[in-house]
């Protein structure tokens, strides 16, 4: 185990800001991780989890200890010949993971696919796209407490799911990391094709009885399509959260904006964050090195040499710019370190 000092960050967030940790180390399996964290060196060290870097704005060099999850592995719990129960690292690309499933012909994950990031953050996040949440295919997760190295379960009510929101947003954030996450899913599984695009996309590829791999790959032709490349501009995909408003609100500015976009979720609407940002101006448009991208207006992109802080507030503009026409707050979906 090579624990590296004053190590460059750079490579390891998908906005290719140049930042750095005082220390840092990669684990490769539970136990791992554990002889890590029991090690008095770093006690009382502040420590951060690194998976895939696609959901995070560093500000500043982390002065602490960067754990990066690498812990890569695929069980089969249980199974008959309806459904699979299966477990898999954190480490784990959640994408590779996807496909996996789907070689399988294990059905559940398909609208989730070309997410970017590793699995472990899959639950942090509730992960969501076209119509399906990780918490409807959610069995349960194991975590390790950063503190002590203990090692604690969660099942779908310990996690307390809600919109791109989970417990390990909130009152236990930073405090595990999550080694494996178990899902169950079906080997005749119900499509979902009626959400966004996909029922479009899959017209364009003459499907006319898709499958749960032409679902996944008009999920990826969709999403390749109007979302950058990490890997050649710097993003960390959507920026910001879809707000929720009531159904009274929604209604007056549907009166006011006759081409708000907005679905039903239970009891209350959720808008199109992208739609309101493009309507304020800000879709394509660059100031410096930010700027939101020009296919999609959610996510915020570094042109070049960008600083985190830089980013932060250009978000930040664009967050008073929504407030001030529509009187509606978008939340930051990344986290901001």
């Amino acid at each position: 185990m090579k624990i590296s000092e004053n190590y460059s960050l750079k490579n390891h967030n998908t906005f290719g800001l140049e930042i750095s940790s005082r220390w840092f180390c990669s684990v490769t399996h539970k136990e791992e991780l554990q002889q890590l964290l029991g090690n008095i060196h770093f006690k009382n060290t502040p420590k951060l989890i690194l998976g895939g870097g696609s959901n995070i704005l560093f500000t500043k060099d982390f002065d602490g200890l960067v754990i990066q999850n690498r812990i890569e592995k695929i069980q089969i719990i249980s199974e008959d010949s309806e459904s699979v129960t299966i477990s898999a690292g954190g480490g784990m690309n959640w994408h590779e993971f996807v496909l996996y499933t789907i070689e399988q012909n294990y059905g559940g994950l398909e609208n989730l696919s070309l997410i970017p990031g590793c699995l472990g953050a899959a639950p942090i996040q509730n992960i969501g796209a076209y119509g399906v949440e990780i918490k409807n295919v959610f069995h349960s997760l194991s975590a390790i407490d950063l503190v002590d190295g203990s090692h604690k379960t969660f099942d779908a009510i310990a996690c307390k799911f809600g919109y791109r929101d989970s417990i390990f947003k909130q009152e236990v954030k930073n405090k595990y990391a999550i080694v494996d996450v178990t899902f169950r899913l079906k080997k005749n599984s119900e499509l979902n094709t009626s959400y966004g695009a996909i029922e479009e996309e899959l017209k364009k590829m003459h499907i006319e009885y898709p499958t749960i791999r032409d679902v996944s790959n008009a999920v990826i032709a969709i999403r390749q399509s109007k979302l950058p490349d990490p890997k050649i501009i710097g993003n960390a995909g959507s920026f910001f959260k879809n707000p929720e408003v009531s159904k009274e609100t929604f209604a007056f500015l549907k009166e006011e904006y006759p081409t708000l976009i907005g679905y039903s979720a239970s009891d209350k609407m959720k808008l199109a964050a992208g739609w309101l940002i493009e309507q304020c101006g800000w879709k394509g448009k660059r100031i410096g090195n930010c700027g939101m991208h020009e296919k999609q207006a959610l996510v915020l992109v570094n042109y070049g040499d960008a600083t985190g802080n830089e980013l932060l507030e250009h978000a930040k503009k664009i967050q008073e710019s929504v407030k001030q026409k529509f009187g509606v707050y978008l939340e930051m979906e990344v986290n901001i370190i």
